[in-house]
Formats: structure tokens, C-alpha cells, sequence
């Protein structure tokens, strides 16, 4: 049994994933058991998927919603930036969630709830009931932007959990790619139907996967709890040692209080909330959701036709967090992050230029080409680090006993951020279209600092080890 001063530093197994050693989980994970790992990981970026959707939407859809409702581009800006506080709410009550009721169980509730947004703008009259089903669709990826990289993370062995949490970001782009694709062929409220699908794949993929083992062992579940195990690591796999790590991990659970917020400003967790804070504050600072909300609006400013650009860095996108998913479990999570972050200074800064070079009239061939090239590049590398590896972060360094209140802070803060930028783009566009970009330059110029002296490196190591080279 861990003592109270090994329960204090981190130290116990209950810092462990519930999959421990690298070498252990890839002899005990057959084919079987990984068919199970993949087909949950898949149907859980379902979720994920929906959020691409949900973001997307604003883009291709701004002008054709503005002409029928009547809005101005202010209350477009509104309708625009609510999904991002429905998040806000569904990131608050997250972890609470997740832990009451599970995992399984609150993707189907966000998805239910999801849909019932999608429904409420497709049948939409007016902007209250348009912003009202925003903010529902807000509050369903709001939850699932915590709770499926969490799943995730509890299923899948220690050398695979980089790759697969990837795919997190993986179907967030193509959700993206979907929304702008259809959304160039179908009316507004059509789209709006379509970002129901991958609601419902979820609804029904999650009645053929297992839960959370280390949840159902957490409420006391014995039965479900090896019948989980089981189909994770498949029918004819000794799952017993894992049993056994598991069990360890909960009796010393049993000793630690109940987490409260004060406990995330205590000296040692403390230096671990500002990592993950400090990387969501980026990775929404860098200026992602902007370009991705008002895609439309800034390539035509730009003098590029919106249909060609949005679909071309969406595509790119894709292939940049597949390459990602290949190398994050080599290259490491650190690197990447400052290579996303060099990137993406470099892509502010080009269409920073562009923008520059259109107002002044100088150049004017040259501009369109800056903004092509500099998004593309600001993208790319939004994708090979800054956009996935927060969320990879974030599900690796908490502590068991406050990964439920740390998580949904952090996942408060990162659509707080969003919600920041979505909404005063436009504002920022009129202002100065360059100075926004030069002030998403700053931003990037800063995180490589910050990564630089407090990211650690998680590739490749138990909680156990993660937390103690932060101690």
C-alpha cells in the first residue's frame, strides 16, 4: 500500500494509465483487442468529427444565412462566436460528467444534444432560435472536445495513445473539410441536417464498445469492469495483472480527498495548470479560429476565390495531422510544438504582408499568392503541433485524483480563447486586416518561449515518470 507522502508526489500506481508498460501492452493487445481499440477510437472521433462540423459551418454559409434572416455582419459575428460559449458551458460541466456517469454515456448525451441544435437551425425563422441551436451544437462539442481524448487515452496502450489521440485532430479537420465541401453545394439549412450524421454514427457505434475499464472500475462495476477488459485486450488474453494494477490504483484512490479547485494552486499541481492552460491560451491565440470561422471572408478580401482556398487548406490539414499521427510517437510532442509554433509565426507574418501589400496598392499580383501560401503554411503547422498536442498534453499530466477539474479548466480556457478570437475577428479584420495577423504573429512568438522553457516531453512514458520530470 502507497504511503500518504507517495500518494503526494505522484508517485503511486495510481498515476498510471490503466495500460501500463509500453512492452507489456503490446504483447497483451493482440489483433482481436486492437480491432476493439481501433473501432472505439474510431467511434469516438465521431465526436470529434462533429466538432469540424460545427466550426465549418460559419464559413461557407455567412453570406446566404445574412441575406435570408436579414442579419448584420455583427449579428452574424454573434451567431458565430455562441457556439463557442455553449462550449464554454459543456467544457464546465465536462469532467463532472464524465466521472458521474461515464464515458460512454456522455458522448451519447452530447450527441443528443448536438443534434437537437442541428434541428433547431435548420428550422430557424429568425436569429434567436438560429443562435439558440449555435449554442446547443456549442455545448455538445464543448463536452466531447474533453471527454473523447480522455477515452481515448484510458483504452488505447501506452505506444499507440500518440498516434490514436491524434486522431482526434484528424477527424476535427475533415468534419472541417465536410462542412466546407458540402457547404459549397447545398443551402445553409441542408448543411445544417448533414452536421447530424455523425451524431447519429456515434449514437449507434457506442452501443458496440466497451466502456472506460478504469471507470467502471472506479464505481465499483466488477462484472462490466473484466468484461471491458476483456474485449479490449481480447477473449483470449490473461487480463489479470491488469485487473490486479487496476484494483492497486483504486485502494489507493481511496485515500486521496475529493479534488476541489483549491487544490489546483497547490504548489506542485499549480506548475502542471499552467502548462496546459498556457498551451490551450496559444493555441487559441495563434489565431486558428479566426481564419477557420471567417475563411470565406478572408480569402475574398484577399482576392482569392473563398470555394478554392477554404477546401484547399482543409485538405491540407488532413494531410499534415496524418503525417502527425505517424511521427508524433518518434519525433516526440515537444519538438512538434515548436516547429507548429515557428510555423506559425511564419504564416502570420505572410499574410500579415499580403494584407499589407493590398492596402498600400503595392505588389497587387503578388498579394493574393501571400495569402495562399501564408495560410496554407499557418495551417500546416496549426496542425502538426499547436491544434492536437494541447489535447495529448492535457490527458497525460494531470494527476488521476484532479484530471476531472483540471481537464474541464483547460478546456474552459481553450474555448474561452476561442470565443475571444472568434468574436472580435471581424472587429479585427476592420480595424487593421494586417495588425491582425502581426498580432497572431506576437502570439506565436511568445508560445515558443513558453514551450521552450516549461513543455516537457511525454512521448513514450508512463503518468508515473510524465509527472515526476515536472516535479
Amino acid at each position: 500500500m502507497a504511503t500518504s507522502q507517495d500518494i503526494e508526489n505522484g508517485s503511486a500506481s495510481l498515476l498510471q494509465p490503466f495500460t501500463q508498460k509500453e512492452e507489456n501492452q503490446q504483447n497483451s493487445h493482440g489483433n482481436g483487442s486492437l480491432f476493439m481499440v481501433l473501432l472505439s477510437t474510431f467511434v469516438a472521433v465521431m465526436g470529434s468529427f462533429e466538432f469540424g462540423s460545427s466550426i465549418g459551418f460559419s464559413s461557407p454559409t455567412q453570406q446566404a444565412t445574412m441575406e435570408e434572416l436579414e442579419m448584420s455582419p455583427s449579428e452574424f459575428s454573434v451567431f458565430g462566436s455562441i457556439l463557442t460559449i455553449g462550449a464554454m458551458v459543456g467544457a464546465i460541466t465536462s469532467g463532472r460528467a464524465a466521472d458521474l456517469i461515464g464515458r460512454i454515456e456522455t458522448m451519447r448525451m452530447s450527441s443528443i444534444i448536438c443534434i437537437t441544435g442541428w434541428l433547431i437551425i435548420y428550422l430557424a425563422l429568425g436569429t434567436l432560435s438560429l443562435n439558440f441551436g449555435r449554442f446547443l451544437t456549442g455545448f455538445g462539442i464543448g463536452v466531447n472536445s474533453y471527454v473523447v481524448p480522455i477515452f481515448i487515452a484510458e483504452i488505447t496502450p501506452t505506444h499507440l495513445r500518440g498516434a490514436l489521440l491524434t486522431l482526434h485532430q484528424v477527424s476535427l479537420a475533415t468534419g472541417l473539410l465536410v462542412a466546407y465541401a458540402v457547404g459549397a453545394l447545398v443551402t445553409w439549412r441542408t448543411l445544417a441536417l448533414t452536421g447530424m450524421i455523425p451524431c447519429a454514427v456515434m449514437i449507434i457505434g457506442l452501443c458496440f464498445i466497451p466502456e472506460s475499464p478504469r471507470w467502471l472500475a472506479m464505481v465499483g462495476y466488477q462484472n462490466e469492469f473484466h468484461a471491458a477488459l476483456q474485449m479490449l485486450h481480447g477473449h483470449n488474453a490473461d487480463v489479470s495483472g491488469e485487473e490486479a494494477e487496476i484494483q492497486d490504483s483504486l485502494a489507493i484512490l481511496q485515500h486521496l480527498p475529493k479534488a476541489t479547485a483549491k487544490d489546483l494552486f497547490r504548489k506542485r499541481n499549480l506548475h502542471l495548470v499552467i502548462i496546459g492552460v498556457g498551451l490551450m491560451v496559444f493555441q487559441q491565440f495563434s489565431g486558428y479560429n479566426g481564419i477557420v470561422f471567417y475563411a470565406d471572408q478572408i480569402f475574398t478580401s484577399a482576392g482569392v476565390p473563398p470555394n478554392v482556398g477554404s477546401i484547399l487548406y482543409a485538405c491540407l490539414q488532413i494531410i499534415i495531422l496524418a503525417l502527425g499521427a505517424v511521427i508524433i510517437d518518434k519525433a516526440g510532442r515537444r519538438p512538434l510544438l515548436m516547429i507548429s509554433a515557428s510555423g506559425m509565426l511564419l504564416g502570420s507574418l505572410l499574410t500579415g504582408a499580403s494584407f499589407y501589400l493590398k492596402e498600400h496598392h503595392m505588389a497587387s499580383d503578388l498579394a493574393p499568392v501571400f495569402t495562399i501560401i501564408g495560410i496554407m503554411v499557418d495551417m500546416g503547422s496549426y496542425c502538426l503541433g499547436l491544434g492536437g498536442i494541447p489535447w495529448i498534453v492535457m490527458s497525460e499530466i494531470f494527476p488521476i485524483h484532479i484530471k476531472g477539474i483540471a481537464g474541464s479548466l483547460v478546456t474552459l480556457v481553450s474555448w474561452g480563447g476561442s470565443w475571444v478570437v472568434s468574436y472580435s475577428f471581424n472587429f479585427l479584420m476592420i480595424w487593421s486586416p494586417h495588425g491582425a495577423f502581426f498580432v497572431f504573429a506576437t502570439f506565436c512568438a511568445v508560445a515558443m518561449v513558453f514551450i521552450f522553457k516549461l513543455v516537457p516531453e511525454t512521448k513514450g512514458r508512463t503518468l508515473e515518470e510524465i509527472q515526476a520530470s515536472v516535479d
